[in-house]
């Protein structure tokens, strides 16, 4: 079954900072994406793909507005959804203070399911298409989630946490149960439709070599799967992280020993790593989560962009919810450029927008599935209207270049200038609140 839709489109080919930028990407003012059975078919200039087209097929046609990848989330914690923008403290602190009460609650599986829901709504409402989720150390958390997420026909990734101490009793596992829930959730489902996996420590200090060892047998035994976990994040917890493993060489080095870095595991935040971390890193093509809009929340830092790419470590965009304050990609760009700002470094928007689509799926390992528009590739994408609000119309009306028009959407754009999302080729929440197309 082919879909067709007309319209402006962009997407991404390479990284900007890696190729000429003209090679980069791929930009049609006036472009056709072709998609069969739910994937990518074709891409090219409406003036060439139209006179190929049987004239019966359908063709929606989206004016007024940019058509791209759906967002990619590589960080994200679905059970604190409704603790977002929690007041006042850094990271150890607010998680003993907010975050491990409300995570308590997700042993209910009917709580894990209407909060799934909600987190899942709200993601498409925000033109995020894809997600690396933390659950709860209750494995309901993880059934409820992905029960969701499948009835939506979402590739999400999500996994139970780990972790057997320095925390509440009520979350605690041990280093066996953990291992043995998640080898249960794994073989459920891990490539069920388009639902993988993430083995997921909390970070170091909340869980024993141990069960940290555990994690990495997981790994070995099911080398598709992911690993998901914070590294480098606030300097308190590194210092933490000293004295619990003070026969380990830094942070990284507690996860490195566990045999826990590879082509899949993904460390959120990275905020204060050392070049010879990055090393590592880059050696073992392990990911970063570059998550802005939390680690100013929290008074972490500014994560260092240039050091990892100059290490050539993949980097992809996480809003980290709850610390992290908004769901939407185009705000979380907004902070990860002003943090960029703040380091005297600058951050393009076509290096924005690369890092929150194709510079995700690579770090995810789903390049060619996820992220951009080549043939074969999931069918999953937004439109961004760029009259979404009057201040944001009034500014476009003085735009001479495709640069400007992607900076002015990441720097005023948010949930408002999401006004379809698709899955699959097929339209989905939200709703638009005016009428860009017709079929």
């Amino acid at each position: 079954m082919l879909k067709v839709y007309r319209g402006e489109l962009l997407h991404f080919l390479a990284d900007p900072d890696k190729v000429p930028l003209s090679e980069s990407y791929q930009y049609f003012a006036d472009g056709v994406m072709i998609i069969k059975n739910g994937l990518v078919e074709q891409v090219g200039e409406a003036s060439e793909l139209l006179a190929q087209l049987d004239e019966n097929v359908a063709l929606i046609h989206y004016q007024n507005g940019l058509i791209m990848p759906g967002f990619i989330d590589t960080h994200v914690h679905y059970p604190q959804t409704e603790m977002i923008a929690s007041y006042g403290e850094q990271l150890l602190e607010w998680l003993e203070n907010y975050t491990f009460p409300f995570e308590r609650q997700f042993a209910d599986f009917e709580h894990g399911k209407n909060v799934a829901e909600f987190f899942l709504n709200q993601l498409l409402a925000a033109g995020t298409t894809t997600a690396l989720v933390f659950g709860t150390v209750h494995k309901a958390s993880v059934d409820a989630f992905f029960t969701v997420a499948q009835q939506k026909n979402l590739r999400m990734i999500c996994g139970k946490v780990l972790m057997d101490r320095n925390c509440p009793d009520y979350l605690s596992d041990t280093a066996q149960s953990g291992y043995e829930d998640s080898k249960a959730l794994i073989e459920k489902w891990h490539n069920t439709e388009r639902l993988q996996y993430a083995i997921t420590p909390r970070f170091a200090p909340t869980s024993s070599t141990e069960q940290l060892n555990k994690a990495g047998q997981l790994l070995a035994e099911y080398p598709g799967v992911y690993l998901h976990t914070h590294l480098s994040e606030n300097k308190a917890e590194i210092a933490w992280v000293k004295e619990l493993f003070p026969e380990r060489d830094g942070y990284l080095d507690v996860y490195d020993n566990s045999k826990l870095l590879g082509r899949r595991s993904v460390f959120a935040h990275g905020v204060h790593l050392h070049d010879n971390e990055c090393q590592r890193l880059a050696t073992t093509s392990s990911a970063i989560a570059f998550c802005p809009s939390s680690n100013l929340f929290l008074g972490s830092g500014l994560f260092n962009l240039q050091q990892a790419k100059a290490f050539n470590i993949n980097v992809g965009l996480g809003s980290d919810i709850g610390a992290g304050t908004t769901f939407s990609m185009l705000s979380t760009i907004n902070e990860g450029y002003k943090t960029q700002q703040l380091r005297q470094e600058k951050l393009s928007p076509f290096q924005s927008f690369y890092l929150a689509t194709l510079g995700g799926a690579k770090a995810l390992d789903l390049e060619g599935t996820i992220g951009n528009f080549v043939k074969g590739a999931e069918a999953d994408f937004v439109l961004l209207d760029y009259q979404a609000t009057p201040l944001m119309a009034r500014r476009m009306q003085h735009c001479q270049t495709l640069t400007e028009k992607l900076f002015i959407l990441s720097m005023l754009g948010d949930e408002r200038h999401v006004k379809a999302t698709h899955i699959m080729g097929e339209r989905v929440e939200p709703e638009p609140s005016n009428d860009l197309g017709n079929d």
